[in-house]
């Protein structure tokens, strides 16, 4: 018995100093570069930044290992995490269709979504899809290509809210929750409703979910709830009283990144923590966080308004530019309330780099929320690209057992 618990004890041990994350390499790292840092470093609870950074270390099997550093690390201050909700839904849709499938259902099947409480949306119908129909595999496609919020919403309609909140704890994501549809003011009671759904295959009703109330909270310990100085309202009119985002979505980067882990490399997580995927869902994914919007046919973006570089915040910040032929970047973004965030898996195939970089900041200057005057241009999107970059150069250097990384060339011309 006295043996059992030193082994267990030693491994306890073992993963607790496997998982320390180095507090002071970034801020050095930074302070190194003050052109391109300064103003943040002089305000970091100011714009609120939060930097999570993972060199990945193969060994002679190609087995991944992580060391990860952090700045300014906090899952208790709660910063709004806009898009990046989305990647947890993604997953944990396609889980659910997995656990379906001996009712015929596929990611591929027409998806119907019908109303049935007030404020709920049916679709029937979808022109961006080949085939004009909406789809589970075709949401997922528009939520990586571009962030699209309805595709959302309908994932999150069909895992349904409980569930979602059950497989963020399922999955070691304790400081997180999804608790609302995005871009339509979703809250309170209509955010516990979620619609009807049908799907076929042809003509053929595989599967009907029936609508589903939500009662649970999802309480978490959060500071930083309520901000700013005053907010416009959904009439325009300035409350001159600090917003409070109390109820809304919360995803910690620290959890973020963990979601992209087990992502990007199963291999090295416990087979009972693995999310429940497919191979082809794993190259869906793989494919479409990583593939550009001028890359894709169906659905087909115009350039001028989704262009190539476009979500790739870290490494390329919101420049319209000819993105490096040797490098893709995995990632799912986020941008709302001033809020800027990036969680990204970055591979250079020609040199043999990847890392895993994650990081949010904020800038409000006026204080007021909902006006649409954030300083996303001047010190948000110069900040990811400038981090994204210098944690590149670092890579460059950094000497390990090249990785093979040939699981993730995905063929983007599907």
């Amino acid at each position: 018995m006295r043996s059992i618990l030193i082994f267990t004890f030693s491994i306890i041990s073992f993963m607790a100093m496997a998982q320390k994350t180095d507090t002071i390499y970034l801020e050095k790292l930074m302070k190194s570069k003050l052109e391109l840092f300064s103003n943040v470093l002089n305000h970091p609870d100011k714009n609120q930044v939060q930097i999570l950074y993972t060199q990945i270390n193969r060994d002679k099997n190609n087995k991944p290992g992580f060391k990860t550093f952090s700045y300014n690390l906090n899952p208790k201050h709660y910063f709004y995490p806009a898009s990046t909700v989305k990647l947890a839904a993604v997953i944990f849709a396609l889980e659910k269709v997995n656990h379906l499938k001996a009712t015929g259902l596929t990611a591929k099947s027409t998806m119907i979504t019908d109303s049935a409480f007030v404020g709920q949306t049916k679709v029937l119908k979808d022109t961006s899809a080949k085939n004009g129909l909406p789809s589970i595999e075709h949401y997922i496609k528009k939520i990586l290509l571009t962030s699209d919020n309805e595709a959302f919403n309908r994932l999150f309609e069909f895992i349904g809210r409980a569930e979602i909140n059950e497989k963020l704890k399922k999955n070691g994501l304790y400081d997180s929750r999804i608790l609302n549809r995005l871009a339509i003011g979703d809250a309170g009671e209509s955010a516990k409703h979620t619609n009807p759904i049908k799907f076929y295959n042809g003509d053929k009703l595989v599967y009907a979910q029936k609508e589903a109330y939500d009662t649970k909270k999802y309480d978490l310990q959060l500071t930083n709830l309520v901000m700013g100085s005053g907010y416009l309202d959904s009439a325009d009119k300035l409350v001159n009283k600090p917003f409070s985002l109390a109820g809304k979505n919360a995803f910690a980067i620290n959890d973020q990144q963990k979601l992209m882990q087990k992502l990007i490399f199963p291999e090295a997580f416990p087979v009972k923590d693995r999310f429940n995927l497919t191979p082809d869902d794993y190259k869906l994914i793989y494919t479409y966080m990583s593939k550009y919007p001028a890359e894709s046919d169906y659905p087909k973006y115009e350039p001028k308004e989704f262009w190539s570089t476009y979500a790739k915040m870290l490494y390329y910040g919101r420049e319209n530019i000819t993105p490096d032929p040797n490098i893709r970047i995995f990632n799912k973004y986020g941008d709302s309330y001033g809020f800027i965030i990036d969680n990204s898996y970055f591979v250079d195939f020609k040199n043999g780099v990847e890392f895993f970089l994650t990081a949010v900041i904020q800038s409000n200057e006026d204080g007021i929320f909902n006006d649409n005057k954030y300083e996303y241009d001047t010190v948000c999107f110069p900040f990811m690209k400038n981090l994204g970059r210098s944690i590149y150069e670092v890579e460059l250097k950094h000497k390990k057992q090249k990785p093979d990384l040939s699981k993730f060339k995905m063929d983007y011309k599907k």
